[in-house]
């Protein structure tokens, strides 16, 4: 699955070294290299908590129709 800078995403296994728990859901926000995001974390009223680069592997895209997870 392709993953691209303003994608909605999870966070599919707890990365223990950030403090971050699996399930978090953020927006990929810069693409360093190819596999390799930049993904911010907001909570509901859109202040960021957290910045954290992360591998696609980190990742779980997020769709909001099945045209898009197509």
């Amino acid at each position: 699955m392709t993953m691209s800078v303003l994608d909605t995403v999870a966070l599919c296994r707890d990365r223990v070294d950030l403090g971050l728990p699996s399930g978090l859901v953020g927006v990929i926000v810069e693409e360093w290299e190819p596999g390799i995001f930049e993904v911010e974390f907001a909570d509901l009223e859109g202040r960021s908590y957290v910045f954290a680069t992360l591998t696609a592997d980190d990742l779980l895209p997020l769709h909001h129709s099945l045209a898009e997870a197509a």
